[in-house]
């Protein structure tokens, strides 16, 4: 399922600092691993720190844990402080935390919880640490969407919030869409630049606990199917890895197991008009990437 690009084909990494959001577990632990053992320095940038310890003490390199919590704004703007303290260059953000198939929830500020975890939250600490990636030859911004966003392919401005009808699907969905949708016009703002690009992975169907969420009279049915029909976690990693390390990636792209491709729904690819999903309020979620530098 991952093609011929395998884990030894990540080059080496020493010298290279890179944050991975819910690096806890799942395919951010994995890619955390992964970088370490090729010499990274890694940030495993996690909502429970416990966890996350626990995590960094079962791989082997220069690993750290930073608090983090997607779903607050107030979190993600101390997460980017201690990050820019610590760290005068980053080569590597990769933007994989999530939530899937949540209840209707909102986050610390009032955002639909899958929309405003899985982008808006990333959103806000891309920007946030931008200018730390911008310097840096060669530093990339790996966002991880998932084959979901073709459900119902849409955002829905109208009814971003899901107030008026929610589907857990279909908002995770548009979550996913918004995540490719930022990605191109991240990598349009910053091909001036030279210097960082942006690129999107999927992971393919994973056994993870993204879907631990799966609506109850579906999840005992997709837990005995699981192991049938879905790759382990290093597997799924892979995609993001390429993104993040292969030395042919151009921005813009989207990686998924064993290739590169336009697997993206058609609407994810339109040039977007200035929305919530491209740039948000800079109050509401952080600076937004800049077309040239401050």
């Amino acid at each position: 399922m991952s093609g011929n690009w395998t884990e030894q084909h990540i080059p080496d990494q020493h010298g290279r600092v890179a944050i991975v959001t819910g690096a806890n577990t799942g395919l951010g632990f994995e890619t955390a691993r992964m970088l370490a053992e090729r010499g990274a320095a890694v940030v495993l940038a996690v909502r429970d720190v416990e966890k996350g310890k626990q995590a960094a003490a079962r791989i082997t390199g220069d690993v750290t844990v930073q608090a983090l919590d997607l779903a607050s704004l107030d979190s993600i703007r101390s997460a980017a402080a201690d990050l820019r303290a610590a760290h005068p260059r980053i080569d590597l953000l990769i933007n994989n935390a999530g939530v899937m198939y949540t209840p209707r929830q909102t986050t610390a500020d009032g955002f639909e919880l899958q929309f405003g975890t899985n982008h808006l939250g990333h959103f806000a600490l891309t920007g946030l640490l931008l200018d730390r990636l911008l310097p840096v030859p060669g530093s990339r911004v790996v966002t991880v969407s998932s084959t979901g966003h073709r459900i119902r392919a849409a955002i829905h401005f109208d009814d971003l919030q899901w107030e008026r009808s929610y589907s857990r699907v279909a908002a995770y969905g548009q979550a996913k869409l918004a995540n490719l949708m930022f990605t191109y016009e991240l990598q349009r703002r910053l091909a001036p630049h030279g210097t960082t690009v942006a690129v999107a992975a999927h992971p393919g169907v994973s056994n993870t606990e993204l879907a631990r969420n799966t609506p109850a009279a579906l999840r005992a049915p997709i837990t005995w199917l699981a192991p049938l029909l879905t790759q382990k976690a290093e597997m799924g990693a892979l995609p993001t890895l390429r993104a993040a390390t292969d030395p042919a990636v151009t921005g813009g792209q989207y990686y998924g197991p064993g290739n590169r491709g336009r697997s993206a729904a058609t609407r994810s690819w339109s040039p977007p008009a200035p929305t919530p999903t491209t740039r948000p309020p800079s109050s509401a979620c952080g600076p937004s990437p800049r077309s040239s530098p401050a």
